[in-house]
C-alpha cells in the first residue's frame, strides 16, 4: 500500500496588475482587489442598512471607522492580526459613510416578537418586520447593491434551530398544537400565518431565502459585533480584534456589492468544481425525502446554485444521501444550463465534491448531462475528525497546513488546517484535523485533486484569512441546502452565490 507524505505548498491569490500572493490581507494592502483594473469593478458601494436605532448607530459608528486602518494586535502579534489599512485603500472603491436608504424598527416590537413562545411563529415574525423594510425597496429608483441588515443579539440568541428562550411572550403553545398546525390543521380561535411551520427555525437563514425576491444581497451583522473596543468589560461577547473583524466584513461587502477581492492564480480556464449539498425534509408520519442542490465554482471563483428535485435520495440505514441517475442527471444538467445563461464559457472538466459517497448510477447520470468531451470526476470529500492525526516531535506546533498523507492511487488525508508559515503560528485551538480525499470515479491524480481543494479553502469571501479548513464546495453545502430545501414555499431563488453566504 501506497504511503507518502507530501508539502503542497500554498496555492497563490491573484490580486489587481496581476500581482499574486498567499495571503488576502497582504494582496489587497499593498495591490488592491483583482477587478480594480476591469469594467466591471464597483467605483463606490451602494448600501442600505436596517436595524434598531441603537444598531443605525452603532453601524454608522462603524461605518466612519472602516475608512480608517486599524493596527492594533494582541501581544503585537501583527503576522496573525494584519493591519486593516481602510476600505478604500485595499479595494479601492469609495465608501459611503453615510447609506444610501436606511430603516428603523422597533426595538421594543422585536424583543417581544423574539420571545414568542411558538419557535415557528418567533422565527417567521421576526423575519417579517425585516421583510416589511425590504418592500420598500421596490420603490427606489437607485439600485442598492448590498442590504445590511444589523440584528440585535436576543434576536440571534433566540432566533435558531435549537434556542430555548426564557420569560416567553404571547398565546401559550403545546408541542401538540404545533404539530397540529405544521399539518395544515385549522384553529377555531387563534390566528396565525401557516406559511411559518414550512419555514427554517434558523433566522438567518430564512430571512436569507426570504429575501432573495428583492434581488439584493444582504450581510447580517450582530450589533455586538460592531463593537469598536478591542477589549470586552464584563459580561460583553468575547470578539476578535477589530482590524480582524473590519478585513472579515470590508471584503464580504465589497463582495457581496459586486466585487471581486482575489482570484485563485492557480485555478485552470474550463475546469468548475461542484458542490452537492443535501438537505433531509422528513414529513410528519411520511417517508423521509431530501433535497439536493448544486454549487458550481468557476475557474475565476464565481459561484452558481442550483436546486435539484426533492425524493427519498436519504438512507436512514447507510445515512448517506444517493441520487437515481435520472435525478443526477437532471441535477448537473440545470446546473450547466444555469452556468451557460450566466457565463457563456466552455468547459472541459467538472469535478464534483460530495460529503456522502457517489453511486455508480449516481456517477452515470451525471456523466450522460454533460457533453462527452467534458471529463467528469466524481470525489467524496470529508472532514475526519475520528481519522489519523499527524505530530511533528520535534516541534511545538502541529503539521503544516498543506500537508498530504497520500494512502493509494486514489485516496489520500489533507490537512487544511495547522501552521502557517505566513502567520508563523497556527491559528486553531486543536489538533488538526484531516480532509480524507477519495476519488470514487473518474480518472484523476489524488495529488493535483488536493491540490485543487486546497485552493478551493482560498475562496471564502465571507472571510479575509489565510485559508479555511474546508474547500468552499464543501463549506457552505450545510447552509446552502438549509436555504433552499429548509424554506420549500420560497420561489424566488438567486443563482449566484453571493446571495447564500
Amino acid at each position: 500500500m501506497l504511503r507518502e507524505l507530501k508539502f503542497l505548498s500554498e496555492p497563490p491569490l491573484e490580486f489587481r496588475y496581476g500581482q499574486q500572493l498567499s495571503d488576502p490581507r497582504d494582496g489587497l494592502s499593498l495591490f488592491g482587489p483583482y477587478d480594480a483594473g476591469l469594467s466591471s469593478h464597483p467605483g463606490s458601494l451602494t448600501y442600505g442598512v436596517v436595524g434598531t436605532s441603537e444598531g443605525l448607530e452603532m453601524f454608522a459608528a462603524w461605518s466612519r471607522a472602516m475608512l480608517r486602518s486599524s493596527t492594533y494586535a494582541p501581544k503585537d502579534r501583527h503576522r496573525l492580526w494584519p493591519p486593516y489599512p481602510g476600505f478604500e485603500a485595499a479595494f479601492a472603491c469609495h465608501w459611503h459613510i453615510e447609506p444610501a436608504w436606511h430603516r428603523v424598527l422597533d426595538s421594543r416590537k422585536l424583543s417581544d416578537l423574539a420571545r414568542r413562545r411558538d419557535p415557528y411563529e418567533r422565527v417567521y415574525s421576526v423575519v417579517q418586520e425585516y421583510l416589511e423594510i425590504f418592500k420598500e425597496l421596490e420603490k427606489l429608483d437607485q439600485r442598492i447593491n448590498v442590504m445590511v441588515c444589523v440584528v440585535p443579539d436576543e434576536v440571534y440568541q433566540n432566533c435558531r434551530i435549537m434556542s430555548r428562550v426564557s420569560n416567553t411572550t404571547g398565546e401559550s403553545v403545546t408541542d401538540r398544537q404545533i404539530k397540529a398546525r405544521r399539518s395544515g390543521q385549522l384553529e377555531m380561535f387563534s390566528t396565525y400565518e401557516p406559511e411559518q411551520y414550512e419555514l427554517s427555525l434558523d433566522f438567518r437563514r430564512q430571512l436569507k431565502a426570504r429575501t432573495m425576491a428583492y434581488n439584493v444581497p444582504i450581510q447580517i451583522i450582530r450589533e455586538s459585533t460592531l463593537r469598536l473596543s478591542d477589549e470586552a468589560s464584563f459580561g460583553q461577547r468575547q470578539l476578535s480584534p477589530l482590524s480582524h473583524r473590519m478585513w472579515n466584513l470590508a471584503s464580504t461587502l465589497y463582495y457581496k456589492g459586486g466585487g471581486k477581492p482575489w482570484r485563485l492564480a492557480t485555478a485552470r480556464e474550463g475546469v468548475c468544481y461542484i458542490g452537492l449539498a443535501f438537505r433531509r425534509r422528513d414529513a410528519e408520519g411520511g417517508p423521509q425525502t431530501a433535497a439536493c442542490a448544486a454549487q458550481m465554482f468557476l475557474d475565476d471563483g464565481d459561484g452558481v446554485v442550483f436546486l435539484g428535485e426533492y425524493g427519498p435520495w436519504y438512507s436512514p440505514k447507510t445515512r448517506q444521501f444517493r441520487l437515481t441517475a435520472e435525478a443526477a442527471h437532471d441535477l448537473l444538467e440545470g446546473a450547466l444550463e444555469t452556468y451557460e445563461q450566466l457565463h457563456g464559457k466552455a468547459l472541459t472538466e467538472v469535478f464534483l465534491h460530495s460529503r456522502s459517497e457517489i453511486s455508480a448510477e449516481e456517477f452515470e447520470g451525471y456523466r450522460s448531462a454533460a457533453p462527452a468531451s467534458v471529463k467528469i470526476v466524481g470525489v467524496r470529500v470529508r472532514s475526519r475528525r475520528d481519522g489519523p492525526r499527524l505530530y511533528r516531535p520535534d516541534k511545538p506546533w502541529p503539521v503544516i497546513r498543506g500537508t498530504f498523507w497520500q494512502h493509494s492511487p486514489t485516496r489520500g488525508y489533507l490537512f487544511g488546517t495547522g501552521f502557517k508559515p505566513r502567520l508563523g503560528t497556527y491559528d486553531g485551538w486543536e489538533t488538526p484535523a484531516p480532509l480524507q480525499i477519495d476519488i470514487q470515479h473518474g480518472d484523476a491524480n489524488v495529488t493535483d485533486v488536493a491540490r485543487d481543494i486546497l485552493g478551493l479553502t482560498k475562496l471564502n469571501y465571507n472571510g479575509c484569512n489565510a485559508g479555511d479548513s474546508q474547500p468552499i464546495t464543501i463549506k457552505f453545502s450545510d447552509a446552502v441546502g438549509e436555504i433552499l430545501v429548509s424554506n420549500p414555499t420560497v420561489t424566488d431563488r438567486q443563482p449566484t452565490f453571493r446571495y447564500y453566504i
